[in-house]
């Protein structure tokens, strides 16, 4: 390698020795599109050209078309290989250094989840038919948490009926050509209790099904999110409630805990996040809703001692 490379051909070679084999599907797209990027805002920039300035630019050419958090995300994505460049001697200084992030405007946000009256309102409002149908699928969602690519890949045989649990080991390949990959991380391989009435209702619909294939979809089909999005989008209509997405079902499961008075860690594990900061950062403002009820109660606890 030398400096009067392009910083575009760096990068590729950069991703394809260091993250390709190293990192999920879907995170090295991430880096695919931070090089689709790179061909369209600095297609002719050299490493030797690369300084705080240039960088800067590059970065505000960036955040023109995104919010500040997706920018953020890009700046990382790139930085790692610059740094990696300047410990080879391609580059003399971090251009990186105290770079400015900044972004759009966000857009005006879409509730994330439901509360339990509007849960209620959805739930009685599905079709559940005496075989699967997507209406089925968002019911496991919101009873479980689980993530739309664990609800996919699960099989007749993940269910526990006798011990009234789900095991999630697996993820379906929704996004590319199908098929089983492992889950997220290891601590989303995980058991989750599910309730006595929906082990009546599963142990009913799931017993003449071959027991090792999904059971919402089939080997040789191709399912998109937004299929199940608008399945749910609809049904949100028809019940006169706030319009999520099937991910939002997964913020209402933790919620509804969380407001129940589930501990943070006991939520985490039944979502199969890595830590609990994960967790507290993803669901902050309920915490601290419920931190404040917390010290109005205390008040009261203290004010009786008198």
């Amino acid at each position: 390698m030398d400096n009067n490379q392009l910083f575009v051909e760096y990068y590729k070679e950069w991703v394809s020795i260091y993250k390709e084999g190293a990192i999920r599907p879907i995170t090295l797209s991430k880096y695919k599109m931070a090089i689709s990027w790179l061909e369209k805002l600095v297609p002719n920039l050299k490493l030797c050209d690369l300084d705080r300035i240039s960088y800067q630019k590059l970065i505000n050419d960036y955040a023109k078309y995104h919010e500040r958090q997706t920018t953020m995300d890009f700046h990382h994505q790139i930085k790692g290989s610059i740094l990696d460049a300047v410990d080879e001697g391609l580059i003399s200084k971090d251009p990186t250094r105290k770079a400015i992030i900044k972004g759009k405007t966000p857009s005006e946000k879409k509730p994330k989840y439901l509360n339990q009256f509007e849960l209620h309102n959805l739930l009685t409002s599905l079709n559940l038919k005496d075989s699967i149908n997507w209406d089925w699928f968002i019911l496991l969602v919101a009873k479980t948490g689980m993530r739309f690519s664990e609800a996919l890949a699960l099989t007749p045989e993940d269910f526990d009926f006798s011990k009234q649990v789900v095991s999630i080991n697996k993820t379906w390949d929704y996004k590319g050509q199908g098929g089983f990959l492992p889950t997220k991380n290891k601590s989303s391989v995980r058991k989750v209790q599910l309730d006595w009435k929906t082990v009546m209702q599963f142990s009913q619909l799931l017993k003449d099904l071959p027991s090792d294939e999904p059971i919402f979809v089939k080997s040789n089909d191709k399912i998109y999110n937004s299929t199940v999005n608008g399945v749910l989008f609809r049904l949100c209509k028809k019940a006169d409630i706030p319009t999520i997405s099937i991910h939002g079902l997964r913020h209402t499961h933790a919620s509804l805990l969380l407001y129940a008075g589930v501990s943070i860690a006991s939520v985490a594990r039944r979502l199969g996040h890595a830590s609990m900061t994960t967790t507290q950062k993803t669901y902050l403002h309920i915490i601290q809703e419920l931190e404040n009820q917390d010290v109005d109660i205390v008040m009261r606890s203290l004010a009786n001692l008198s």
